[in-house]
């Protein structure tokens, strides 16, 4: 979002009339409503929240009247393009960044193949900027952002701290010595970066670390919040909240302290529910406890699910993940159990942003869905440890390289977080 262009537009109609000035105002504020960044999965029964969706951009104009100015504001669907060749990419590699965990170290572990590294997200209808550490920096400078989640949201700030080692590096701010709560701070700019571990964002507990699928089972609380993130976000600027695939693990139900289901717990006299009856629950809980944040002044993002791409079998029964360049958008369509968990997020997302937004609390989306489900050849497979290593997930096709597809998550997110910083110019 140019910005510049909008304060001097700003400032021509109140240095010429209060009137006016009132008028542009009101006119932006009625734009901003009515103006909305469509769902990257066309489904019509959705359009209601898209005022939460849209990133506008606004272009460089002399404008000296409101209709002018109107025509300086498009809309444009972010999350609905194609991936297309991006030769300057990789913009960090495995040497220049310390932050890659191992899982996602593709190339320390010898993938043989770097195309996947060179490809970047065009939406259909608009060009999408380059990602700018300096950008970002200037955008976030004083503020702060959360990522509450699983390895897959510690993935997606790792992706972050790599993209903005070009021009800082963090120093270490953490409150404790466990690595799943992490803190990172960059002086330069009085900007912070936490990590807050919560895979199923409710109260759970390991019952069993084997479990029937010798993966664990879980049990999880679906109405009670997670303290171990709900009572720490209430500072933060932007709060990223995300889930996904821990679900897939055995898991055992609670709600108001007593058994009322299962998924594939394996156990007599208790009913198996499925994967989504937990999952639509968890993120109505989560979206609960923000909503009941009375003094948290922030913006909530929900980072819409990325779907895992194991081929050949399930990720215990030889699947894996070998491509190695994307697909087109008309090749591939979400559907089944991927279908279902991102439409409960989406179901949810709306009723509690109805709620929020009653209460001054403010809900978007960060929709990487659709662009993820074309990136079966962004996972490190094999190449995410040494071939001798006893692992659990040997060939890994849930996580992200790094560098790779999930860096695009920080482009959607910059543009988004520009779009913030309008939206509180205009208030």
């Amino acid at each position: 979002m140019k910005l510049q262009s909008l304060e001097t537009l700003i400032g021509k109609y109140f240095s010429k009339a209060p009137k006016r000035a009132a008028l542009l105002l009101s006119s932006i504020l009625i734009l901003f409503t009515v103006i909305p960044l469509s769902f990257s999965i066309k489904i019509s029964s959705f359009l209601l929240i898209n005022s939460s969706l849209w990133g506008n951009n606004i272009r460089d104009s002399t404008a000296n009247d409101l209709g002018a100015f109107k025509e300086t504001i498009r809309s444009c669907d972010i999350f609905r393009g194609e991936w297309v060749p991006d030769p300057k990419a990789p913009y960090y590699t495995n040497t220049t960044c310390w932050a890659i965990h191992d899982h996602q170290n593709c190339m320390k572990y010898g993938r043989p193949d770097t195309g996947f590294m060179k490809w970047k997200w065009r939406p259909d209808e608009c060009e999408m900027p380059e990602f700018h550490p300096s950008e970002f920096f200037e955008t976030v400078r004083g503020k702060s952002i959360a990522f509450v989640g699983d390895s897959v949201a510690r993935n997606h700030m790792q992706s972050l701290i790599c993209l903005l080692s070009r021009v800082e590096y963090p120093v270490d701010a953490s409150i404790d010595s466990d690595e799943r709560f992490r803190r990172w701070f960059y002086a330069t700019y009085n900007f912070t970066i936490a990590a807050f571990w919560s895979p199923y964002l409710v109260k759970s507990m390991e019952a069993d670390h084997l479990g029937p699928a010798l993966t664990g089972l879980f049990d999880l609380h679906l109405d009670t919040f997670d303290d171990d993130w709900t009572a720490q976000i209430e500072g933060f600027d932007y709060v990223i909240i995300s889930a996904g695939h821990w679900f897939f693990r055995p898991m055992v139900f609670y709600e108001q302290g007593k058994v009322v289901g299962c998924y594939y717990c394996k156990q007599k006299n208790i009913t198996d529910l499925g994967i989504n009856y937990a999952y639509r629950r968890a993120f109505r809980t989560a979206f609960k406890a923000i909503n009941g944040l009375q003094n948290f002044k922030g913006t909530t993002f929900l980072r819409t699910f990325a779907p895992a791409h194991f081929e050949g079998g399930l990720w215990n029964q030889g699947g894996n993940c070998i491509r190695t360049k994307p697909v087109k958008s008309n090749e591939t369509k979400l559907e089944g159990m991927n279908m279902e968990l991102y439409m409960s997020q989406i179901e949810e997302f709306r009723d509690a942003e109805r709620v929020g937004r009653e209460r001054g609390h403010k809900f978007r989306v960060i929709d990487t869905t659709q662009a993820m489900l074309m990136r079966p050849d962004g996972h490190p497979s094999r190449f995410g440890h040494w071939p001798h290593e006893n692992v659990t997930l040997y060939n890994d096709c849930v996580h992200w390289c790094l560098p790779g597809p999930i860096d695009s998550w920080n482009s959607f997110l910059l543009e988004m977080l520009k779009t913030e910083v309008g939206r509180s110019v205009l208030r």
